[in-house]
């Protein structure tokens, strides 16, 4: 643990150094932020008692502003989505999904393709405060994550057979990831899968998710401090701050029992949404200047739907590229579509 609280003590004043430079860019604010950051932080630390460690965090935020300025006189260009994702979307347009915007949709979940969609049914995902369902992001990435382990289960559980497994779905992973384009919230979502992974290796060193939060916050901030200004950068990691500070506490409401629960069920999908909502929404109303109203029902439907929609149409088409895949499997995939479809035109219609 001690190591772990040195990575989350060090890595907020990085954090809050990129910050504070990209905010440079605005004469006043940008000195104001500075200024404000480096006595919070000297506030911090003479408080606690522990004022040796006032340089050390001193040192992390002028590294963090530093960093950010080096980047901005050379600025990354954008990196469109590779080939591969073309193939992606002509297969997904060829399996035969029934239902009129079937393909479409999951066309946009797996690829991130979204010219295809209708424009009321994009209006009905951003009226019903589905719209990010739409976008790719650590949502899907996760569920990806979550069909490959459930693949590497034969392989075994020795040291090697688990080693192997962590190489295979972190290449896999990181494939999917360049592959999109590697947005900021699929990179946030592929280093704390990569960090997980070394997890698994040792046992008995796990790390815990407040340092896995701050370990990814730093180490793509370090590569592409520019990210901070990407509004999906900013909502992936405060959606995961909040399931990583708030969700242990609201899950603590609705003890575990030893059977299988549907309303334990319900709570733990709403507190999900809940401690998401709780740090995403003042961002979202700054740049959008929206609140969705009826966010705790579209995702106690839209989140489970979209999560079955993901891996059934993983497998499927896994499944049809070897010639192995039961037509059923492709209709209920369609059909789910269809459901998560409806339900989100209903909700948008309240």
């Amino acid at each position: 643990m001690k190591n772990q609280s040195g990575i989350i003590s060090l890595s907020l004043p990085f954090a809050a150094g990129v910050a504070a430079a990209a905010l440079t860019a605005r004469p006043f604010e940008g000195a104001a932020a500075s200024c404000l950051a480096v006595c919070i932080f000297f506030l911090i630390s003479v408080s606690s008692g522990r004022t040796g460690r006032g340089p050390l965090l001193m040192l992390y935020f002028c590294l963090g502003f530093m960093c950010w300025c080096t980047r901005a006189l050379n600025p990354v260009l954008p990196r469109p989505p590779s080939p591969a994702i073309g193939a992606l979307a002509g297969r997904i347009e060829n399996a035969g999904f029934p239902g009129e915007h079937s393909a479409a949709i999951i066309k946009a979940l797996l690829t991130g393709q979204r010219n295809s969609l209708e424009r009321s049914t994009i209006a009905a995902f951003r009226k019903s405060g589905a719209a990010h369902i739409l976008a790719l992001s650590g949502l899907h990435l996760g569920v990806l994550y979550i069909v490959i382990r459930s693949f590497m289960r034969p392989i075994g559980n020795s040291r090697f057979a688990r080693a192997l497994g962590s190489v295979l779905t972190v290449a896999a992973c990181g494939l999917y990831a360049h592959a999109t384009g590697a947005s900021p919230s699929i990179v946030r979502a592929l280093l704390f899968i990569i960090v997980n992974e070394l997890g698994r290796q040792c046992p008995d060193r796990r790390p815990s998710p407040l340092g896995t939060f701050c370990t990814a916050l730093t180490l793509q901030l370090a590569f592409r401090p520019d990210y901070i200004n990407s509004v999906g950068f900013q909502l992936s990691y405060l959606a995961m701050l909040g399931i990583t500070l708030v969700l242990p506490w609201l899950d603590k409401w609705y003890p575990e029992s030893r059977y299988p629960s549907p309303t334990r069920y319900i709570w733990k999908c709403a507190a999900l949404a809940i401690s998401c909502q709780i740090f995403t929404a003042p961002v979202a109303w700054i740049h959008f200047r929206t609140f969705p109203k009826y966010f705790l029902i579209t995702n106690l439907i839209a989140m489970p739907l979209t999560e079955l929609v993901i891996a059934g149409s993983v497998l499927s088409l896994l499944l049809d590229a070897a010639g192995l895949c039961p037509q059923f499997l492709i209709t209920a995939c369609g059909r789910m579509v269809e459901l998560l479809e409806y339900c989100l035109e209903t909700i948008a219609s309240i």
